[in-house]
């Protein structure tokens, strides 16, 4: 909204390009322009991990149908952004171009506020979940009774762990890894009196722990995902800037805008979304006897494998594109933008795996009152992962400049990306040789469906 008011507003409105009497931006114009960016990243923050998983929590996971219905649910919610991402980036993008930013921020927000009241028509059909208190609380009363008995042997069976919960609650089977936490959840004597509740600060149910695990356990797996988000920050940046190089004719006028050519990999994760949940998932239930057909982190692992074929193949393409760049001498390259399609649509299909499945796995590997928690912590990756791209572009920049020319020169024909494709992709095969190793003998979440445990 207020993007589309300093467009339309003559207080608000920046002067255009070649205007004579252009001036200095005042603090009107700061404090729009900022005030806009503010408020989108905000609004972005909210949006993202609350809608995200309130949709999927629309789904009963009691009923064998919905729970099926819940797995396919994350490949449709990725699919209908990369709808959007394609009319973003082509759509969008010529309007911009061709009639205006102010045109194009217009059509936005009407567009945000038709949907904006979609959304709230369908409120009295919504299912809520209710509030549970604060998510984090039960974590650290696990901490703290678990150091509190740090000193007791552990038992030889689980018949001395506690476990209390209201009848409706989905209860967690224990497992064995983290043992350390399981003390928490031991019961020592006369600590359980009857009629009365035990202190959660002394005692807390196995559930909890188990809860508390899957936050530890999901740790290593952010970090080890952040690799694979600074190659998704390639295609937004570096891949945008080659296509601003390249020849980017369609018949003898239609020029693709550069940022457009970000649709391919829009539309290869679309596609492949679509397939996966359709094809290779029914076939692979068959295969392998399982609901989800195979592990998440296993999906997840599998599109990390293309995100560094993707780099390797950026990297014969940037090579390519510096020997036309030397012969030619010119600002825009005879080279046709469509030699980074297949860079692009490799990204694509390491998206349609790794993406949906860190979505996934963010929202079902952690407790259920930090479901939107764990959403957020998935949008997380890709923020940290845009921040540790551009840290590690000023490493790299440093150190090859002081060993001989830098890798990002001034413009891209002086400069080696070709070179920082290998390093990407030689640093994602380090992680995913981790990733495997923490992967390994991972411990899902294991729910007790229907199964009800009294109190002791």
């Amino acid at each position: 909204m207020i993007l589309t008011m300093t467009q339309f507003l003559p207080p608000l409105k920046p002067c255009g390009v070649g205007d004579a009497n252009c001036v200095h931006p005042t603090n009107i114009h700061k404090f729009a322009f900022f005030a806009a960016m503010y408020c989108l990243s905000l609004g972005t923050g909210g949006i993202k991990p609350s809608l995200e998983s309130f949709g999927a929590d629309q789904f009963d996971d009691d009923d064998p149908d919905e729970r099926k219905g819940k797995m396919s649910y994350f490949n449709w919610w990725n699919a209908a952004m990369c709808g959007g991402l394609v009319l973003g980036v082509t759509i969008m993008a010529y309007v911009q171009d061709n009639f205006g930013w102010g045109t194009a921020d217009l059509i936005l927000t009407v567009a945000m506020l038709l949907t904006t009241i979609i959304f709230y028509l369908g409120k009295p059909f919504y299912r809520y979940r209710m509030p549970q208190g604060s998510p984090l609380t039960p974590i650290v009363q696990v901490l703290v009774a678990a150091v509190r008995k740090r000193k007791l042997p552990y038992p030889s069976s689980q018949d001395s762990f506690y476990e209390s919960a209201k009848p409706q609650a989905r209860l967690l089977s224990h497992t064995s890894r983290l043992k350390f936490l399981d003390k928490a959840c031991l019961v020592v004597e006369n600590e359980i009196s009857e009629g009365k509740k035990p202190s959660p600060w002394k005692l807390t149910t196995v559930t909890k722990v188990e809860e508390t695990k899957l936050i530890v356990n999901a740790i290593p797996i952010w970090f080890a995902s952040l690799l694979f988000g600074v190659c998704i920050a390639q295609g937004g940046t570096f891949y945008v800037k080659q296509s601003g190089t390249l020849n980017r004719k369609i018949g003898k006028s239609f020029v693709i805008p550069p940022a457009s050519i970000h649709a391919i990999s829009a539309f290869a994760m679309l596609f492949f979304v679509v397939c996966y949940d359709k094809i290779l998932t029914p076939i692979l239930r068959k295969v392998t006897g399982k609901e989800r057909g195979i592990p998440i982190l296993r999906r997840v692992g599998i599109g990390m494998i293309f995100s560094i074929i993707g780099m390797v193949v950026a990297a014969l393409v940037e090579k390519r594109r510096l020997t036309v760049a030397e012969k030619e001498q010119t600002r825009v390259l005879s080279m046709s933008v469509f030699w980074l399609t297949p860079q692009y649509f490799i990204q694509g299909i390491g998206d349609a795996f790794t993406l949906v499945g860190l979505q996934e796995y963010f929202y079902e590997q952690v407790p259920d009152s930090m479901r939107s928690i764990g959403i957020a912590l998935y949008s997380s990756v890709l923020g940290v992962a845009n921040f540790y791209s551009s840290f590690l572009i000023v490493v790299v920049g440093r150190v090859t400049g002081k060993f001989g020319s830098s890798w990002f020169g001034k413009d891209l024909n002086s400069s080696r990306l070709d070179k920082f494709y290998w390093l990407l992709a030689a640093m994602n095969g380090l992680n995913l040789g981790v990733y495997f190793l923490l992967t390994r003998k991972y411990s899902y979440k294991n729910v007790q469906r229907k199964v009800v445990v009294s109190s002791k």
